[in-house]
């Protein structure tokens, strides 16, 4: 493993170390934000038992104690793990290739419903990734969308999002 490590410090995109670091100080984020809306709600012990925020102000508590130590550890202790790789730049490129698409689609949702956003991510996917010839992603995108709406919209009758900013469903006539 070591051999490995000494090879891959020039491909890592980020250490042990620096990915302990954010995230310790994620989570200290997010214990001081959960401990802020618990003291909002009252966390101490009422007469007639605890207040709505008396168990999360002490999971936070755990939580911001936890995070301490990580931080703690990660940028005073242990100094060794600057070396080790986290991820390596050709597996974070992958992640990423699927990663940002997936953060688009969800904002197509909002923006232009799910059925459009769904046959266009998928119709992306198919051609990028899968590397099939555009008509059969075509084909599949628009009869996966066509499939999942008269689904939800005829026989479940539970309206999906159309989009707020744009639905392209009332062009066609179907919203």
């Amino acid at each position: 493993m070591s051999e490995h490590t000494n090879n891959s410090n020039q491909d890592s995109a980020i250490s042990v170390r620096a990915m302990d670091i954010i995230t310790a100080i994620l989570f200290l984020a997010f214990g001081i934000t959960v401990m802020v809306g618990s003291l909002k709600l009252g966390a101490s012990w009422g007469a007639d038992g605890p207040e709505a925020g008396y168990f999360p102000f002490y999971i936070s508590l755990i939580i911001l104690l936890s995070s301490t130590v990580t931080l703690y550890q990660a940028a005073i202790v242990n100094k060794k793990k600057k070396t080790e790789s986290f991820v390596e730049r050709e597996p974070l490129k992958q992640v990423m290739a699927v990663l940002l698409p997936a953060i688009v689609f969800v904002l197509g949702v909002q923006l232009i419903g799910i059925y459009v956003s769904s046959a266009l991510y998928i119709a992306i996917f198919m051609v990028w990734l899968g590397k099939y010839a555009i008509w059969k992603a075509v084909a599949v995108s628009i009869g996966v969308s066509i499939a999942l709406y008269l689904m939800f919209e005829f026989w479940f009758q539970v309206p999906l999002p159309h989009g707020s900013w744009i639905n392209p469903l009332e062009f066609i006539g179907l919203n």
